[in-house]
């Protein structure tokens, strides 16, 4: 099962965080900070795309080092949809981070300051998109919509930035 049907299927289970709010508040966020910068939403969205690619290998190497609780946890700990700098701190080292922009920055066409400034709002967005698989109620069992996410065995194409164009398209008809 893909992200898009994990992150639907989360939607219609009252057991699990997801909502069709909470994915209207990431897409207009999303809007917002395109507003912001002046930057076009499909680059901002591509900007998230290639920021979920560097996440999902941060939180990897998370789960297969510290366990999938801790991956879990992070999520949950930083997961949101205001600018949160530790969140980037957490997950990326600084020689990181400057590897981060200068990638989004060559595929977007998107400014190198203007990416590092947006990585503390896109980093919590991408846990936050990751989030709607949590559980209302803890010890209820892992979260679908991150192992979905995490699980590059299946086939390896998980795109935070198509899951992100479904659900678009499916929420804000």
């Amino acid at each position: 099962m893909g992200l898009f049907d994990q992150i639907l299927n989360a939607i219609d289970d009252p057991n699990q965080a997801a909502s069709p709010g909470q994915m209207s508040g990431i897409f207009n966020t999303v809007q917002q900070v395109s507003n912001s910068y002046g930057a076009d939403p499909s680059s901002v969205q591509s900007a998230m795309s290639i920021v979920g690619n560097y996440v999902r290998s941060a939180l990897q190497q998370k789960q297969a080092t510290q366990g999938p609780d801790q991956a879990e946890a992070f999520v949950n700990q930083y997961s949101g949809s205001s600018p949160n700098p530790q969140a980037v701190n957490a997950l990326f080292g600084a020689s990181q981070v400057q590897q981060i922009v200068q990638a989004v920055s060559q595929r977007t066409g998107l400014n190198a300051g203007m990416i590092q400034q947006m990585l503390p709002i896109l980093v919590p967005l991408v846990l936050n998109f990751l989030h709607t698989g949590s559980h209302t109620q803890s010890g209820r069992g892992s979260n679908p919509v991150l192992s979905a996410f995490l699980d590059a065995d299946r086939d390896g194409d998980v795109d935070i930035s198509d899951a992100m164009s479904l659900a678009a398209r499916h929420f804000m008809r």
